[in-house]
């Protein structure tokens, strides 16, 4: 099969894609390249006046800065972004299409089911493990070691348990108000994560993030599930937590995997190092899983609200109803006014990265990764910290920024099972939850084995559509949920968490 050179997205584009590098010379739809085009880059299909919109997926993308002619490499040099402060006031009866949205999941019936475990409280889980939460970084290294020691005593195949985690960060201490709040948000939801099937908090004794204050917060929990202690008022730490753990592990045996809905799975959308094909290969293969997902009436999760801007009309034309339409420009208006709080342009967000690898202004990195959300309906807003609700039948927005790391963490924060995180330049981070890296390009799978755990790289080589593509993905999803196999950063031991600081540190 010849796979074509370049692609255009959306008819009403302006701009082709390249798939593979282009040579000056070379001609597609008739008009022949007078610059060399980076795979992943873009070539002007006309001429494009100084201040007139640059269109790629059907949407304005930025502006010529200079006259573009036909054949011309279209990138930063030629282009501008020219995103508002301020996304406009709209109206949900102007701007909203409800449409059908198909009902019936389009897999056999055995495709409706994971493995997964039950939860007293009737939560789905893909995990059965034992999750160290401390307070505050000064035990983070105490948190470490006993993680380690537990996985080594409790953890063996067939134990019944599928590992012990602890979650090292640098914050609990010499916080104040709404920056201690997002450390206690993110921790309290790590806690009350359903892969979590039991929880050691562990403490220090006089940080900010005082144990008992922390407790409350948290929130009612069985008392088979949970134990915790302050490290100075413990002779030695490292003994006591692991004894913790030995305790917490006759409740977490209990746990057996059986078969549950997989509509019951929350499924969180990332991506990190994106490039020009990103776009146009994973970002549309995982919308494609938010389709079937959300058609099955399963929650999807999708953040990284700056690389919202520019596409929010994308999203508010899905939206279900006004509240969750206000919602979402509340959501984009709010983190442009943190940008410009801290007197940031708020169209500087392609990382150096992202420009080489073909993205030009936030609004084509914004286009892009919106694909990530398919076309379901945006059915919920969730603040930073708050929990997702399984059985959504739609896509959920949840605040916060594109960092990989603070991004990743706040979705399994909120709920994720599963993370899936599309990358065209790579990266090996990984979340509490199996996070499946899902490259944008077969170069990358090929050089990165040990982190990919699959390729949409075929959809632009033309080896393979997105329908064989999507049927394949969907089958790794429910293996890694079932345990069968786990992604990479569960292999390689990238387990990770960030936390979003905005706030004094005394």
């Amino acid at each position: 099969m010849t796979t074509p050179l370049f692609l255009r997205i959306h008819p009403a584009d302006n701009v082709a894609v390249a798939l593979r590098p282009a040579e000056a010379g070379v001609v597609f739809d008739g008009v022949p390249a007078i610059d060399p085009i980076p795979a992943g880059h873009k070539l002007a299909l006309t001429a494009i006046a100084v201040g007139e919109p640059v269109v790629k997926y059907g949407y304005p993308i930025g502006v010529a800065s200079v006259a573009i002619p036909a054949g011309a490499h279209v990138h930063s040099h030629n282009v501008r972004g020219n995103l508002p402060e301020k996304l406009a006031s709209l109206r949900f009866a102007e701007i909203a299409k409800p449409a059908p949205f198909p009902t019936r999941y389009p897999l056999p019936a055995t495709h409706y089911f994971f493995q997964g475990y039950r939860r007293p409280d009737g939560r789905a889980a893909t995990r059965n493990e034992i999750w160290i939460v401390n307070t505050v970084g000064c035990v983070n290294v105490a948190s470490e070691k006993i993680a380690a020691a537990a996985n080594t005593e409790l953890a063996t195949p067939g134990s019944g348990i599928d590992g012990v985690h602890a979650f090292p960060h640098p914050f609990g201490c010499s916080q104040l108000g709404d920056d201690l709040g997002y450390t206690k948000k993110v921790l309290a939801g790590l806690a009350r994560h359903p892969n979590a099937a039991a929880v050691l908090v562990l403490g220090l004794g006089c940080e900010n993030n005082q144990m008992k204050a922390f407790l409350e917060f948290l929130g009612p929990q069985a008392a088979e599930r949970i134990r915790w202690f302050n490290a100075q008022q413990v002779s030695d730490e490292i003994e006591s937590g692991v004894e913790a753990v030995r305790e917490l592990a006759a409740y977490v045996r209990q746990f057996k995997r059986q078969p549950i809905p997989a509509s019951e799975l929350i499924l969180g959308m990332k991506c990190g190092g994106s490039d020009g094909f990103s776009g146009i290969t994973a970002n549309p293969l995982v919308g494609r899983i938010a389709d079937r997902h959300s058609a099955a009436g399963g929650t999807v999760l999708l953040t990284e609200v700056p690389e919202m801007f520019g596409a929010e009309r994308m999203l508010l034309e899905r939206t279900t109803n006004e509240a969750t339409f206000n919602g979402v420009i509340d959501l984009v208006n709010d983190f442009r006014a943190y940008f410009q709080k801290h007197n940031e342009p708020i169209d500087e967000n392609p990382s150096p990265g992202n420009k080489d690898g073909g993205i030009t202004t936030l609004a084509d990195k914004s286009l892009g990764c919106v694909q990530k959300a398919g076309q379901a309906p945006i059915a919920q807003v969730l603040a930073y910290g708050a929990s997702a609700q399984a059985g959504l039948g739609g896509v959920a927005l949840v605040q916060g920024p594109g960092n990989d790391g603070v991004s990743g963490t706040a979705m399994t924060v909120a709920g994720a099972h599963l993370l899936l995180f599309t990358t065209g330049r790579g990266n090996p981070m990984g979340f509490p939850v199996p996070t499946l890296k899902i490259s944008s390009n077969t170069d990358l799978a090929t050089r990165k084995p040990q982190w990919i755990d699959f390729n949409a790289g075929p959809v632009a080589d033309g080896t393979a559509g997105f329908e064989q593509l999507t049927d394949e993905l969907w089958q790794r999803i429910l293996d890694i949920a079932s345990g069968r196999i786990r992604a990479q950063n569960e292999i390689r031991g990238h387990r990770e968490i960030a936390i979003w600081k905005d706030g004094v540190t005394l």
